[in-house]
């Protein structure tokens, strides 16, 4: 054991010490880290982020939550462009908004615990909207798409990465077992799960990436139903999809994977309110699902779970009505949470 003596600190000119009171020696058996880097990287998480969507034009706004609470959404920024059908992922200190339409090659990004706009980080290696994002703690993920300005096909199978922690453009990862677009994605420290989507019929297809590779998609399972225009959020056991459109309408359904596995998805139980193009994010016990539609734009927030079962719960409201928006956090389950 060795002693850490206050006593013995003095600041570069040697004229005067710490004032830490009561506190006079500090013992350890092995060290002390101290916090370094800019104050808004430190600090508590389980903020989500809402960005982007219609009500009903194209909005740039950014909302935010504290997820471990229940409430109505607080105003955050704005995007570098309005736009919807756009998606997003997060490190734990950084969200990123990606694609969209207008379609858009555009990168956003945001420091999650410090409210404010968005800057521009990127590119998409093609631009697209209806795409999903996801992530673990270092890498940023978008998959799949749609561009009507492409020939022969306007969904795209693209799989996109980069680095969070630092900006320029996206590099292709590889491709998703087909061309789908109005997917979601969820993600563990080591994989990724794209699930659902129109192809252009809509499809109960989930498939998985290692994050930490390049090389395309492999198929992991069957959700309970097809849809397309749903979302997805996680902890780092569990990926939860819910909501979409499929069978001619809205749907509320809510299903689970074990992402470390490989198989089908389970009933979880069900949505405050059946309706599609809604966002979610997640802290490591409770996913959050924002807006949607049915038929016009909703302001509902709910909330589950993630470790039980059971319906979704009242949260609180948006700001307005949105639909076609994404959410991301800085405590989902590809941090480790």
């Amino acid at each position: 054991m060795s002693d850490f003596r206050i006593d013995q600190i003095s600041n570069q000119a040697g004229t005067a010490g710490p004032d830490i009171a009561g506190i006079t020696t500090f013992s350890s058996t092995s060290g002390m880290l101290m916090p370094s880097g800019v104050t808004e990287y430190r600090g508590g998480r389980g903020r989500g982020l809402f960005g982007g969507g219609q009500n009903p034009a194209n909005s740039n706004v950014i909302q935010y939550i504290t997820i471990s609470s229940t409430g109505n959404s607080l105003d955050f920024g704005d995007l570098t462009i309005a736009r919807d059908k756009l998606g997003s992922c997060a490190s734990s200190v950084r969200g990123i908004f990606g694609g969209g339409e207008p379609t858009t090659v555009r990168l956003d990004y945001v420091s999650i615990s410090s409210p404010g706009n968005a800057f521009i980080f990127g590119d998409l290696t093609q631009a697209r909207r209806f795409i999903c994002g996801t992530s673990n703690s270092t890498r940023g993920i978008f998959a799949g798409g749609y561009n009507p300005g492409l020939s022969p096909l306007t969904r795209v199978s693209t799989i996109d990465v980069f680095t969070i922690a630092s900006l320029g453009n996206a590099i292709k990862f590889g491709d998703l077992v087909q061309e789908t677009n109005e997917s979601a994605a969820c993600s563990s420290p080591t994989r990724s799960l794209i699930g659902g989507g129109a192809v252009p019929g809509v499809t109960n297809v989930i498939s998985y990436i290692t994050i930490s590779t390049l090389g395309n998609a492999i198929d992991f399972g069957d959700r309970t139903i097809g849809v397309a225009r749903l979302s997805a959020c996680s902890n780092s056991i569990r990926g939860i999809f819910g909501g979409g459109t499929g069978g001619g309408s809205e749907q509320n359904v809510i299903d689970y994977v074990t992402i470390a596995s490989i198989g089908d998805a389970i009933d979880f139980g069900d949505l405050t309110s059946a309706r599609s193009r809604l966002g979610a994010c997640s802290s490591s016990t409770r996913g959050v699902f924002f807006g949607g539609l049915n038929p016009g734009g909703t302001n509902i927030i709910d909330y589950i779970t993630i470790t039980s079962t059971g319906n979704a719960i009242d949260f609180g409201d948006l700001l307005s009505a949105t639909f076609a928006g994404a959410a991301c956090s800085d405590a989902h389950g590809g941090l480790g949470d």
